[in-house]
């Protein structure tokens, strides 16, 4: 038996020698039927032979323990099962969607609404400038203002957008776009958060889709143009890689596969028609998005996602409003289960739609048995219990060939968009808070719609008091139930001490997980709120006498730029100005810190247009957002734990960095 489990794990380490989505679909489905049956086989050991039945309290436990265990791996399985069915990947059918899109003649005009409430006057006209910049001539920008402010309509004249504010502010962003909608009269409509920032060509790939008949809404990714809250504490931005990468790279086409796309509140295009026999935006739901998408397609309407990134918006940029982000989330795909439009009621949808949706509103229960696992290796210190029967034999032959075929496979199936590891980080932050969502949404407690704040400055780094107590009463618990296994050993229950190294190792992961989450919470300061990009293109500084000389451009953002350079000094004048490529001219510099290779620069008095055409440079040219792989279990490990050995000191030459596309320029230094 031994040597058959170690054969069936050679399986995977086979098959992932090629990318998931170059492989022949029976590859995956191997694999999803290898992982059903390594976890029918620890269950089956769980119920039968691992309960432990000494006391009420024990048996209690223990069931409590497997119940939680069996929530987590069953649901696990659910996008499995899911993804046995082919699924579609668009972007390889663009060009010819595109030809046939040409060839119809049909050239549709398309209303652009931005709702915005509140978001800082930069963030919003990143926006609106990717908006008017779209290549596609047939369209007319709405900015849907719900604060009225002066300064958003007179941002939305000067990029010549059309300006609407409602004097009733009822049912929050759904009724803020069913306003405009009543104003606009466009064939199609396509929404952008006042955050995000279309790509130019961002109609152009997304329309022709729309052309079918049966076909109501294409979807696109969400990107960020900064680094979430998790990656930028920790200094791991190379490493880690957004939470929402493995929904919008893995779960959104699987559900594609199955009729079942999420619309995901930005970055859409719909046809009005279709919206109209719904009667617009579904108003009474907080995730209006989410069940505006289920009522489209109980009307037999077809969804379809595009795995294509054309746009990109801000993150969250602290821990707590990161995880408020979350919260709102929850409650609002929990609340649908409430509503008539939600995935239970009505007729509309078939079977496998169904569990498609279900499965995005089980995820959310996870964090109540997550919970759970955090809590149960205290049973062994400070209870005395023990929860699990596990011997040697057991975990060598049940729980680690399953726990190695999980991290083996988990990152192939989500295409190279999550570890195993790395991306139970955010999970140790938000368990505690989205548990408390969950129970709360149960009892009838729903949240409000709230904005994620954006664009803040922060003078000084802070932990969140409500996001750092739980933690560390969880350290705490974790430390007096350690001690107690390893100081009164002679005092401990026969059955206990047997089991007492399961409870040494799961309560020190939990621990130095704590540790790392804790670590994750503290929010450095942000005086520079411009996002920086991570770039590698040969670029040259120009001074008044028209001398050229060669540097390279490493990083880049809206309020500078960090070059490296071999000439050493370079000759800075008042007027010296850097340039990169023919879309843009040269631009402003001024030195503000320099080493012998390295310089750093902020940009100098730039003209309006010239400061647009940097943004659109920066943020709406084609290609910029790339799908980045996560990395391989071993060394992603070793990143976090020398990230937490030694920090990243930021400092203005080693600021919070995304990747992005360099792209190859049509002119060079050495011209």
């Amino acid at each position: 038996m031994n040597a058959l489990l170690l054969l069936l794990l050679i399986w995977p380490l086979w098959l992932i020698r090629r990318p998931e989505q170059d492989t022949p679909i029976w590859g995956r489905r191997s694999l999803i039927l290898l992982i059903s049956l390594f976890t029918l086989r620890y269950l089956i050991w769980r119920v039968t032979s691992s309960l432990n039945f000494d006391s009420r309290l024990s048996i209690t436990l223990s069931v409590l323990l497997l119940v939680a265990e069996a929530w987590l791996l069953l649901v696990g399985l659910v996008p499995l099962w899911l993804a046995w069915r082919r699924f579609p990947d668009r972007r390889f059918e663009i060009n010819d969607q595109q030809k046939r899109w040409s060839e119809s003649g049909w050239k549709p005009h398309v209303d652009i609404l931005v709702p915005t409430y509140g978001e800082p006057i930069k963030v919003l006209e990143r926006a609106l400038i990717g908006c008017t910049n779209l290549s596609y001539p047939h369209t007319k920008v709405w900015v849907l203002d719900d604060s009225g402010r002066h300064e958003v309509k007179a941002l939305a004249s000067e990029l010549g957008c059309r300006y609407l504010h409602r004097p009733e502010r009822v049912n929050a962003k759904a009724g803020n776009l069913n306003h405009g909608l009543r104003h606009c009269r466009g064939e199609l409509v396509a929404v952008f958060d006042a955050d995000f920032i279309p790509q130019r060509t961002f109609l152009d790939r997304s329309i022709g889709f729309l052309l079918e008949p049966e076909v109501a809404l294409i979807q696109t990714p969400q990107t960020f143009i900064n680094a979430d809250p998790v990656m930028r504490n920790l200094g791991m931005e190379n490493w880690l890689l957004s939470d929402e990468e493995s929904f919008y790279r893995w779960i959104q086409p699987v559900r594609d596969g199955w009729g079942a796309v999420v619309c995901a509140g930005t970055s859409f295009v719909v046809k009005r028609k279709a919206l109209n026999q719904i009667g617009g935006f579904v108003e009474q739901a907080i995730s209006e998005d989410f069940v505006t998408g289920i009522s489209l397609t109980r009307q037999h309407w077809r969804l379809l996602y595009l795995q294509e990134k054309l746009s990109a918006g801000l993150a969250a940029e602290t821990m707590a409003d990161f995880v408020h982000q979350r919260q709102r989330w929850a409650s609002g795909t929990l609340q649908s289960l409430r509503l008539s439009s939600g995935p239970l009621r009505r007729k509309g949808l078939s079977l496998g739609q169904r569990i498609a949706y279900l499965e995005g509103v089980m995820h959310w229960f996870n964090n109540v048995p997550r919970l759970v696992l955090m809590l149960m290796p205290l049973s062994y210190g400070i209870l005395g219990v023990i929860p699990i029967l596990l011997n040697s034999q057991a975990a060598l032959t049940l729980l680690l060939p399953l726990w190695s075929l999980q991290v083996l496979s988990l990152s192939w199936l989500n295409r190279g968009s999550r570890t195993a590891f790395l991306s139970e980080l955010t999970g140790w932050v938000l368990t505690v808070p989205l548990t408390m969502t969950v129970l709360a949404n149960l009892i009838g407690r729903i949240g409000g719609f709230r904005v994620t704040p954006k664009h803040q400055r922060r003078d000084r780094g802070s932990y969140s008091v409500e996001l750092l107590l739980p933690l560390l009463a969880l350290v705490l618990f974790n430390l007096v139930n350690l001690y107690g296994l390893l100081s009164n050993a002679s005092a401990l229950p026969a059955e206990v001490l047997a089991g007492r190294p399961v409870g040494l190792v799961w309560g020190m992961i939990n621990l130095l997980s704590l540790i790392v989450a804790i670590r994750a919470c503290w929010d450095p300061a942000a005086k520079d709120l411009s996002p920086w990009q991570k770039l590698k293109i040969e670029a040259w500084i120009e001074d008044d006498g028209g001398h050229r000389y060669p540097c390279c451009i490493t990083a880049l953002s809206e309020s500078g730029a960090r070059i490296t350079y071999s000439r050493s000094p370079l000759p800075w004048v008042a007027s010296s100005r850097l340039r990169w490529c023919q879309e843009l001219p040269a631009l402003p510099v001024i030195l503000t810190n320099t080493t012998k290779t390295e310089a750093l620069l902020h940009w100098g008095n730039m003209p309006r247009q010239e400061r647009y055409a940097l943004i659109r440079w920066l943020f709406c040219r084609p290609g910029c957002w790339v799908d980045r792989q996560a990395p391989q279990e071993g060394r992603a490990l070793l990143a976090l734990i020398r990230r937490l050995i030694a920090p990243p000191k930021r400092s203005p030459f080693n600021p919070s960095l995304i990747p992005q596309h360099s792209p190859t320029l049509q002119t060079s230094a050495h011209e």
